[in-house]
């Protein structure tokens, strides 16, 4: 799989940002993490053994679910590292060059200003909902997300961890203020009058942290709002990007989740990033067994109880109907 290469302009505008070395070197370490390509490492079990197997966890209760991107797809949006992924496209930013360079982050608003349309048209799928009835039957503890689109929540989840954020919540980096999503799209909206209806969108395009590729023309002639408080048009949406670390108060709470729960089920997830392999890890040292559902090859397949190499959303209808949900 190829990655793009950050070009050498962007990446002199970035260093020059870089007064901290620490944050030189988590910018690096974020693009370590968003080149990681997975690969098979072990064979999956039979389906038939791994519905079971699923089924067994979920009927003993007490459950940790932790979805990925795959969960999402089938409401149309994109994961990351499937054949089809946004990653075989280009690579999504890094915190350091969205802090650092205005440009940057100039363009990230721009194609965000588009791809959010997106991103706020979708709906919970199949697969969302099935997650809701497990927990609503009392088989599921609680949930942790990596997705940032919110759709576990509009379905009705509610013991819901969203690791890595919403991008439903906008932050300003100056001041502090927060606020909806919806809030800012409309200040936008008044500065940019038609911008979104004279870009050609293609919705598969759209990455799952909700921007889409635009040509320097378009982005150029975008202009940014600035914080409804301050003015300041460091804003950004309250996601963890790469080479952001999760707050504290999310990883306090997954532990929580974690600790009493007594076996995890992963969907729709590669694990390719370290804030949902740790989890894994974390499961295990504790004794805990955990399944992978999974379309893809993912980071942990070799270390789980339970592999089953399958379309997410088929099967959880499998899943529901042996459970007699």
């Amino acid at each position: 799989m190829v990655r793009k290469r950050i070009p050498d302009h962007d990446f002199r505008n970035i260093m020059r940002g870089m007064f901290d070395p620490l944050a030189a070197q988590a910018h690096h370490s974020a693009l370590r993490s968003i080149s990681r390509v997975v690969e098979e490492t072990t064979a999956p079990m039979e389906e038939g053994a791994a519905l079971e197997g699923v089924v067994k966890l979920l009927e003993a209760g007490s459950v940790l679910a932790v979805t990925g991107a795959g969960v999402s797809t089938d409401s149309g949006i994109p994961d990351y590292r499937s054949p089809r992924g946004s990653l075989n496209q280009g690579r999504p930013m890094t915190y350091q060059e969205f802090r650092f360079d205005p440009v940057a982050s100039h363009r990230y608003w721009a194609r965000s200003f588009v791809g959010w349309r997106v991103m706020a048209d979708a709906q919970p799928n199949r697969t969302h909902y099935a997650l809701v009835e497990l927990e609503r039957a009392g088989l599921l503890t609680g949930m942790v997300t990596q997705n940032v689109d919110g759709l576990h929540r509009r379905a009705g989840s509610e013991n819901l961890v969203a690791l890595h954020g919403d991008l439903a919540t906008i932050v300003c980096l100056q001041c502090g203020h927060r606020e909806a999503r919806e809030l800012l799209d409309a200040r936008l909206d008044h500065l940019n009058p038609g911008y979104f209806d004279s870009i050609a969108l293609d919705p598969a395009a759209v990455n799952p942290d909700g921007d889409v590729t635009l040509d320097d023309h378009h982005v150029q002639r975008f202009t940014m709002a600035g914080c409804a408080r301050c003015g300041s048009v460091l804003l950004k949406p309250d996601v963890v990007y790469f080479g952001e670390p999760v707050p504290s108060i999310r990883k306090t709470r997954v532990a929580q989740l974690l600790d009493g729960a007594d076996a995890v089920v992963v969907a729709g997830s590669s694990l390719a990033v370290m804030s949902g392999y740790r989890i894994v890890i974390e499961a295990q040292r504790a004794g805990k067994p955990v399944a992978v559902i999974n379309g893809g090859p993912g980071r942990a397949d070799h270390r789980v109880d339970i592999l089953w190499r399958t379309r997410v959303g088929p099967a959880f209808d499998q899943i529901l109907d042996a459970l007699d949900l």
